[in-house]
């Protein structure tokens, strides 16, 4: 310090736990990191590159960061995307960089006006780590299991850890993130203390996950984009779909799923077969121009879940977000976006509120609400369909929602404001009201102002580059 400069103020002495080292909670450290010093706690050992790990199960699966997310994390921890791009993740511009089969036909490629990063699982969460682990105010401690809540019914003041040697400690703390995932045990931990077990509800639409890595045909535009063919919950039958995203390395990662009595299985030769058979066969055509690169991974755990924590009486110091809140059916790609966002808004209302406010993990609570009901809405408005995903099937509202919806998204097909609409929802710039809007409902009452194409809308370089007549 130079004479007569004045002395910058010490920082409080303040501690964030966060349990679970995941992208989620990597985010929520990053942005506690503003006020506190944060200690995540990770049960597994993470790898020092984009590899797999084993509390990842999902990784191998793909994995959609829209728009509204990646916004938001840039929010959190700037200069993320420039990060991911260096790394190899793709843009892709929405909606012309995606041939989409909609349950209502094939939709137009309109000019930009949202985006979406793709990569693999694993490139993602190494790139957000790395970032997040090099501010000197997060510290990873692996190899820890979280044995339980310190506190009172009222108040959580720490966690209970046991190391891999068998040490075990309790850990103090002003604020503790449950960040742990689909396996939080935050129930069983509230229950200890004595807080009643908050509501839950469950949509299972009982879909099964497979996916497999390929390398790319040779030639393919840079510009090459997401194929979707999507499936359709409201016709007879079990719903099936697939999607290749082009992801780093000139690969492409290709998922199948299938509800009851039509899911994929972890056969190789049964890959490109069940691809074909979708709602349209381009997925399983392409597939046959490309090389596969090692085995098919499924998973069966894609219950949308939610813990209805905001509505209950919670201890102060204690919060629960990510997918230990609410984790949704993988299908529509939402959840690393909620995240992201629910990051940001832990931050704002930490800034708002004030560190030592008496209700701020309370508010904090209460604040993701709308993140999550955006996700929980559209992965739900659509599962409930399936035979089996509830006990007593949709509610009159959900029916008369998703006639709304299925509206929209047949005018969307041939209306370039209806489709930006839609995709203002999708990639969670905007939430289901957009949809009420005065002018969106009046265009869905008109319909699409032109047809919707009657093949695959890829472009002539497209076509040409893998022979697709």
């Amino acid at each position: 310090m130079t004479s007569g400069s004045t002395p910058t103020p010490a920082r409080p002495s303040r501690r964030a736990v966060v349990i679970g080292g995941g992208l989620t909670g990597m985010l929520m450290a990053q942005a506690l990191s503003t006020v506190a010093d944060v200690v995540v706690l990770e049960r597994d050992t993470l790898p020092e590159r984009p590899e797999p790990r084993k509390g990842l199960p999902q990784g191998k699966h793909s994995h959609l960061l829209w728009s509204g997310g990646a916004e938001a994390m840039e929010s959190v921890l700037a200069g993320t995307v420039k990060s991911l791009d260096a790394a190899g993740a793709r843009r892709i511009p929405l909606t012309n960089g995606m041939v989409a089969f909609s349950p209502r036909g094939w939709f137009q490629r309109w000019p930009e006006s949202h985006y979406v990063i793709t990569c693999s699982r694993d490139l993602l969460d190494w790139v957000i780590r790395s970032r997040v682990l090099a501010n000197e105010h997060v510290e990873l401690r692996q190899g820890i299991t979280v044995t339980g809540l310190q506190g009172t019914k009222t108040a959580v003041t720490g966690v209970k850890v046991a190391a891999s040697t068998g040490d075990e400690e309790i850990l103090q703390a002003d604020l503790v993130v449950d960040a742990s995932g689909r396996g939080s045990r935050s129930p069983q931990w509230l229950a200890e203390l004595g807080v009643p077990e908050p509501a839950t509800r469950e949509v299972d639409s009982g879909l099964v996950y497979a996916s497999r890595f390929y390398q790319a045909p040779p030639g393919l535009p840079a510009t090459w984009p997401i194929i979707n063919v999507q499936a359709n919950p409201r016709a007879a039958g079990p719903g099936q779909a697939g999607v290749i995203l082009p992801i780093e390395d000139g690969r492409w990662l290709v998922t199948l799923s299938g509800t009851r009595g039509g899911e994929p299985t972890d056969d190789p030769d049964d890959f490109q077969r069940f691809a074909l058979d979708l709602r349209h066969p381009i997925v399983g055509e392409l597939l046959g121009k490309a090389t596969p690169l090692g085995p098919v991974h499924v998973t069966r755990m894609t219950a949308n879940r939610r813990h209805f924590y905001e509505k209950a009486v919670m201890p102060r110091g204690y919060v629960v977000l990510g997918d230990a809140l609410a984790a949704y059916n993988p299908t529509y790609g939402q959840g690393m976006s909620v995240a992201a966002q629910s990051a940001v808004t832990l931050r704002e209302v930490i800034r708002r509120r004030g560190w030592a406010a008496p209700d701020l993990a309370a508010r904090i609570q209460k604040a993701v609400v709308p993140h999550v009901n955006v996700a929980w809405t559209f992965a739900t408005g659509a599962d409930v369909f399936y035979e089996g995903a509830t006990d007593a099937g949709p509610t009159l509202a959900e029916r008369l929602a998703a006639r709304f919806v299925d509206r929209l998204t047949y005018t969307a097909t041939g209306s370039g404001r209806v489709a930006r609409a839609v995709t203002d929802v999708v990639t969670l710039k905007a939430g289901p009201a957009t949809f009420a809007r005065p002018s969106n409902v009046v265009a869905a009452l008109r319909g699409p102002l032109q047809p919707a194409p009657t093949k695959p809308p890829l472009t002539d370089e497209e076509r040409q580059a893998v022979d697709y007549a």
